[in-house]
């Protein structure tokens, strides 16, 4: 044995001669801490005794803590939580749940550039942490969220994997910029770019996928929300829509290994009522056309024929770890959602790194975050805008069901009709996919220069490359429809088949340098000042490619087995540049008077020479009120009064707006497609308002109320002129002035707080009132209306005195007699109805555990908007029928003459007034022995979209088709739609 060994086998022995007594006079404590709400492990919560003694709980909420003998308790405690010191009394085993704190006053929540505790915002911020988040099939982080916070509104395009969503904090305030809030994940702002949307080439557009679709909700541990311009201002040109901060799982000590997996069943939750076979034959003879003539002999339920049961599945595993000094968390995720379209669905998989290292006895700080992410959608062929040309509810809803889906051959039937579109056909004969990669990279360094000052520089790289290929099968039947673009016009004839390849690039890179002071005084007061610059490059570039036209007879899904292509690939190639100076003061007095003040000033290449730099102040106030002496402590355990008022920008406009931009044509000439604006200026929301926060009876009920003003000016627009002119189009700022006013209520009561069964509730609603004010005459149109005899169409307007996206159409006053329109005039006597933004949204959440059940049930609501059904309005009407198309039974059995028009106009405007049963989970978690291979185990079921309450005809009245009319946003329009689904998702958690 070589004689190093030796002398430390010696060390050893000598020193167990003096640990062995001491030893003797401590005890081991072991035990598990859980949460007291639904009996799930706590992770990371101090455990410790007198004299500094302590440990921290692993990923199955298990401690083992060798305390002296001498010690009689031992105490918990974790953030959000109440602190708890429970007696050993001669123990040596302690089981222990903790009790949610009894307001959300003691949570830290994530701002602007850093943290805060709830109880010190003096701005209106709402969070959400993993366990509030909605539970199912979750494609993407948006739908975590939806119904869930006061004054966010979530709405989905459809019900398609991966749609995208409108969200709007605190109303809509845009007409033409984007609306969209602004989402920084991990600290890194994303540019709000979707993949690309569908080329139209002859089969209609569909809309750009959800720009969030890239994350794993599975990864997220915490959602806020910054919702007033004084917690926005921070961000300056791009707050004006609201932030969205997400931040994902960080590793923690004794964190070891989590796995979850997820299998979900899905069917459509409502389908339309369309005649049988027999049904139809009888309602065209009744219309007076020959039924034999449209008797193809078969009996297709054309429903059947493109819905299905999607099953779908989710995989995470993910280990962490961590010591004083350092922590890391690994995550794989895979999705694989199928749609309840036939050939519609989302794959994921999501690799994620989170590390951070503190060197040189905490002087530095090193923060990493890495995510690599791969997308594959399937898309059905669904528009927006196609009517019959490809589009496939479309197709569906007016199919003949006598006819066959196949010939005896075993090609597609091709009805009677040249524009007939066989629904199965559009599904088997149109592929249509994408490929999406990206990657979101953060790397952190902060430097602790002295006690309470701190500079941080972090660089941010987000790169995403995307694929989309559409093939159009030569045999698709009747196929003869044509697109023209621009100089070109491209046809496509049966036989001749259609390939389209579209390419899209996004390269974006962020540089931040903050300084950051904190002091803290023994009178409880504190200042907190942060300085900063921010740097930021949006690199967008798109291809599109076009061909068709078969080489020879043989078909092979690849472009170049097309003949004709287009002379040269059309595409857009974008750069925009932001830099930011930025600064906000926090001062706290004596814990009663709080005081923030922010100011942000932006330059963005986007405007011109005269206007490129803007500035955004902002001011809040916080005055707590039960710290005074005077405080009604009797009755309140909380009551504070807060104060804000700021400013913030919209630049979410196409970059080069401000400059001339021309275009090369086909023939190598150029026309200016865009001239300078160079007096162009910012769109300037300004806000105000004043919240209360107060917890009652003890604290166990607690609540929020908030009431806001919002006035956005200056509305960037593409403006038309009337020809001739020197250019066509020319973006400006329109007179007027959006407003958004609103209170907010939210509410926390702990119904029953017991020993084994606890009953809590949360509460949110917004009332909310929106109105373009000082537009003089000036009117916007937009909501295209799709259907026969319906080109040109539209159905909403923005004008002066009414709120945005108001309906405008004609009044209609039922059927005559004879089965027509009642009075014909009053249809084209255009009126406006109301609008498509709800004045009142509601979330209930209700979550009950007993023992080791734990039962959550999620209610949410909207009232106060209408929804215009153009689904209707372009499939059922009794005339479809003449023609040998299929239609509802409403319809059929309705007098409405066969010869009547299907005018727009009030009879296909419905409330959407709705309440849903969005969402139930019920979860049992198992005890695990200490000795145990698993640590933790919980088994759930969850049931998303379960019932549903309105009185809206269509689908669903939760809804959004984009109808855009010269690219002026649409709201409220229900068109051939991808249903929604109800989805019921059994659920494993296993710690290791």
């Amino acid at each position: 044995m070589q004689f190093k060994h030796l002398l430390t086998l010696c060390f050893f022995a000598l020193a167990s001669l003096f640990v062995q007594p001491v030893l003797a006079q401590n005890k081991v404590i072991t035990g598990k801490v859980t949460d007291k709400k639904d009996n799930s492990p706590l992770v990371g919560v101090s455990v410790g005794a007198a004299g500094g003694i302590g440990t921290l709980t692993g990923a199955d909420g298990t401690f083992r803590l060798s305390v002296p003998a001498s010690v009689t308790s031992l105490n918990f405690s974790y953030i959000g939580y109440n602190a708890l010191t429970v007696p050993l009394n001669g123990q040596t085993t302690l089981n222990v749940s903790l009790q949610t704190a009894s307001t959300s006053l003691s949570e830290v929540v994530v701002v602007g550039y850093g943290t805060q505790r709830v109880k010190d915002a003096t701005g209106s911020v709402s969070s959400l942490s993993s366990k509030d988040f909605n539970r199912g099939v979750i494609a993407t982080p948006d739908q975590l969220l939806q119904g869930r916070i006061a004054g966010v509104q979530v709405s989905s395009a459809s019900g398609e994997p991966g749609a995208a969503a409108t969200i709007n904090i605190r109303g809509t305030s845009s007409i033409r910029a984007g609306t969209d809030p602004l989402y920084v994940i991990d600290g890194v702002p994303l540019d709000n770019s979707g993949t690309s949307g569908g080329f139209d080439a002859g089969a209609g557009s569909s809309s750009a996928r959800n720009p969030l679709a890239f994350l794993n909700p599975n990864d997220i541990e915490n959602i806020s929300v910054l919702k007033d311009a004084s917690s926005q201002a921070i961000y300056g040109s791009r707050g004006a829509n609201g932030v969205v901060l997400i931040t994902t799982r960080k590793g923690r000590k004794g964190q070891g290994i989590q796995f979850t997996a997820n299998t979900s069943v899905s069917n459509v939750a409502k389908r339309y009522d369309l005649l049988n076979r027999d049904q139809f034959l009888a309602g065209v003879a009744a219309t007076g056309a020959d039924a034999t003539a449209v008797d193809a002999g078969a009996n297709t339920n054309w429903q059947d024929q493109i819905f299905r049961t999607g099953i779908s599945q989710s995989y995470n595993v993910a280990l962490g770890g961590g010591t004083d000094k350092s922590s890391y968390r690994a995550s794989v995720g895979y999705d694989n959602q199928n749609g309840t379209i036939k050939e519609s669905g989302l794959k994921r998989l999501t690799g994620r790194l989170n590390a951070n290292q503190s060197l040189f006895n905490n002087f530095i700080r090193l923060d990493l975050n890495f995510l690599a992410s791969n997308v594959k959608n399937k898309y059905a062929q669904i528009t927006n805008n196609a009517g019959f040309e490809g589009s496939l509810i479309g197709a569906t809803l007016q199919a003949n069901p006598t006819l066959p889906v196949y010939n005896e051959d075993g090609s597609w039937n091709a009805g009677f009709s040249s524009s007939y579109r066989n629904p199965v056909a559009l599904i088997e004969g149109i592929d249509d996919r994408d490929n999406i990669n990206r990657y979101l990279t953060n790397l952190t360094a902060t430097f602790n220069l002295t006690k309470n000052l701190s500079y941080k520089a972090s660089a941010g790289y987000d790169y995403s490359k995307g694929e989309r290929k559409t093939f159009f099968d030569p045999n698709l039947p009747g196929y003869t429809g044509s697109s023209g673009y621009r100089n070109q016009t491209i046809s496509a004839v049966l036989g001749n088949g259609r390939a389209i390849y579209q390419d899209q690039k996004l390269k974006n890179f962020t540089i931040e340098h903050t300084l950051n002071y904190d002091k803290k005084w023994s009178d409880n007061s504190q200042l907190t000042a942060l300085a900063g610059y921010s740097y930021y490059s949006y690199r967008n570039y798109g291809v599109n490619d076009i061909a068709w036209g078969l080489v020879n007879d043989k078909y092979v899904k690849d472009i170049n087995s097309f003949a004709e292509r287009l002379p040269y690939p059309t595409g857009d190639s974008t750069k925009t540049e932001l830099q930011s100076f930025f600064g906000r003061v926090f001062y706290s007095f004596k814990d009663k008077y709080l005081f923030t003040v922010t100011v942000r000033r932006d330059g963005s290449s986007k405007f011109g020479a005269n206007n490129k730099y803007a500035t955004f102040p902002a001011a809040s106030f916080k005055w707590k009120i039960m710290n005074e002496s005077f405080a009604p402590k009797g009755i309140f355990s909380d009551l504070s009064l807060r104060l804000n008022w700021g400013k913030t920008g919209n630049q979410e406009f196409p970059a080069y707006a401000s400059i001339a931009v021309q275009q090369l044509q086909y023939n190598n000439s150029t026309v200016i497609i865009n001239p300078p604006s160079p007096n162009l200026r910012w769109e300037t929301t300004t806000a105000y308002g004043a919240g209360v926060d107060f917890a009652v009876l003890d604290g166990r009920l607690s609540g929020t109320i908030d009431y806001f003003n919002k006035s956005t000016k200056d509305l960037l627009f593409f403006q038309d002129y009337a020809q001739p002119a020197a250019f066509s189009r020319r973006w400006v700022n329109l007179p007027g002035i959006v407003k958004n006013t609103g209170v907010e209520l939210g509410l926390n009561f702990e119904a029953i707080r017991g020993n084994k069964f606890n009953w809590n509730v949360a509460y949110n609603m917004t009332l909310l009132k929106n109105r373009m004010t000082k537009f003089g005459n000036g009117n916007v149109i937009t909501g295209n209306i799709d259907g026969q005899g319906l080109s040109g169409a539209y159905s909403q307007v923005i004008t002066n005195n009414q709120p945005l996206f108001s309906f405008k159409v004609g009044t209609y006053t039922g059927l005559d007699e004879n089965g027509f329109n009642n009075n014909p005039t009053a249809i084209d006597k255009t009126v406006i109805v109301g609008s498509a933004l709800p004045t009142f949204t509601a979330g209930l959440t209700n979550n009950f555990s007993y023992g080791n059940w734990n039962l959550s049930v999620f209610l949410n609501a909207q009232t106060g908007f209408y929804i215009y059904n153009n689904t209707a309005n372009a499939y059922f009407l009794k005339g479809n029928l003449l023609s040998g198309r299929n239609v509802t039974r409403e319809v059929a059995n309705s007098n409405e003459n066969p010869l009547n028009s299907g005018d727009v106009s009030t009879r296909f405007l419905e409330k959407g007034d709705f309440l849903r049963v969005s969402n139930v989970s019920l979860g049992y978690t198992f005890n695990m022995g200490a000795n145990s291979a698993i640590k933790s185990l919980r088994v759930s079921l969850a049931g998303q979209n379960l019932a549903l309450i309105t009185g809206y005809s269509g689908i669903d009245p939760e809804i959004n088709t984009n109808k855009a009319r010269n690219e002026v946003p649409s709201r409220g329009i229900d068109y051939t739609a991808y249903p929604s689904a109800r989805t019921f998702t059994l659920g494993l958690n296993a710690g290791f």
